[in-house]
């Protein structure tokens, strides 16, 4: 009997709890390891040499063979594990669309969205390398690759690529809830993407409502001292 992936992640990260919600929709079997990144945890030298060089959450550990990066942990365990084919189809066509729209959201979205949510959670901390232009310039750029989300990708009734949830719906979701945690309603004027949102919710209940309940906690608390 294989042994389970070690899986160690910090759920406030986007990739982190789209990796939770496959483990458990897909009954891999795994071993769930916590990492507070807050704390710094992924950056002592013990993390570095036992679990990822790259020190990233979240990275995983299959017997012995160690990986990091979202994405590429996603593509490797649906290589190496017996998972429905609707996460990735084998049809090329598919398949390149669903890569199609990864790589549109590293090259448009996951920098943004990461540098929005710094630059805002800097400012909240009195941060003097951190300004309101700048969280103004990159809420801007959230807002356009928002739009460009819900205008490009989204199509009523449907997943971002087809009928069926797949990797790129889990990823997009996760992200696209990311800037609550300062304060952000992303679903404000796009109903389209709120309607999708619901979807791929409902799809993954009740690991959906799992992965995101710390995250969502954290953000509240982050609401409250704002106020």
């Amino acid at each position: 009997m294989p042994r389970p992936v070690k899986l160690f992640y910090d759920l406030l990260s986007t990739h982190s709890r789209a990796l939770y919600m496959f483990f458990e929709a897909t009954k891999i079997p795994y071993d769930p390891i916590p990492v507070c990144t807050t704390k710094g945890e992924h950056r002592s030298d013990e993390y570095k040499e036992c679990i990822g060089r790259f020190q990233q959450v979240p990275s995983i550990i299959d017997d012995g063979f160690k990986l990091s990066n979202g994405v590429t942990i996603l593509k490797y365990l649906i290589r190496e594990k017996l998972i429905p084919e609707h996460w990735y189809p084998r049809d090329s066509k598919l398949r390149a669309r669903i890569d199609e729209y990864l790589e549109w959201q590293q090259d448009s979205r996951s920098e943004v969205f990461n540098a929005f949510v710094q630059e805002k959670w800097n400012l909240s901390l009195r941060d003097e390398r951190s300004s309101q232009q700048k969280v103004e310039e990159y809420r801007q750029q959230v807002d356009q690759t928002l739009n460009q989300l819900e205008q490009n990708w989204l199509e009523p009734g449907r997943f971002i690529i087809g009928d069926r949830i797949t990797i790129a719906d889990i990823l997009a979701a996760c992200e696209v809830e990311q800037p609550k945690i300062v304060g952000m309603d992303p679903f404000e004027g796009r109903p389209k993407l709120a309607a999708w949102l619901e979807k791929v919710r409902y799809t993954m209940t009740p690991y959906y409502q799992e992965a995101h309940q710390d995250f969502y906690k954290f953000s509240d608390k982050v609401a409250l001292r704002q106020n």
